[in-house]
């Protein structure tokens, strides 16, 4: 079982940028695919990106391709989100989560751990 922390929300004017971090405990963090999703007040949770436990192939949400990057660093059993140009619409709490093998990185369901969530908001 994976354990996993964020950190690194805050508030942020348009146009600016934050990086989210995720930290994960566990042996086995190496083996998942490591998602992030978002769910803003009244809305689903979303999907924003997934990285393969590799790192080799990278998946992005329509909404936040060019703008967001996702990576990690197994040898921290860390996983990042870098947000740039920031946009009004992005405010959410942002969850990172962990991804078995054969799972879909866009269904939530398929998803064997998650974080508690970190907040950002974005002011206009």
């Amino acid at each position: 079982q994976v354990q996993l922390v964020e950190s690194g929300g805050g508030l942020v004017q348009a146009g600016g940028s934050l990086r989210l971090s995720c930290a994960a405990s566990g042996r086995t963090f190496r083996r998942f695919g490591m998602g992030w999703f978002r769910q803003a007040p009244g809305k689903e949770r979303e999907f924003v990106a997934v990285l393969t436990w590799s790192g080799s192939s990278t998946y992005y949400a329509d909404s936040v391709k060019g703008r967001f990057t996702i990576s990690r660093d197994n040898a921290k059993n860390t996983v990042y989100l870098q947000m740039n140009s920031l946009k009004p619409e992005d405010t959410a709490v942002y969850y990172c989560a962990a991804l078995p093998s054969g799972g879909y990185y866009r269904e939530p369901r398929d998803y064997d751990a998650w974080g508690q969530g970190t907040q950002v908001t974005v002011s206009s």
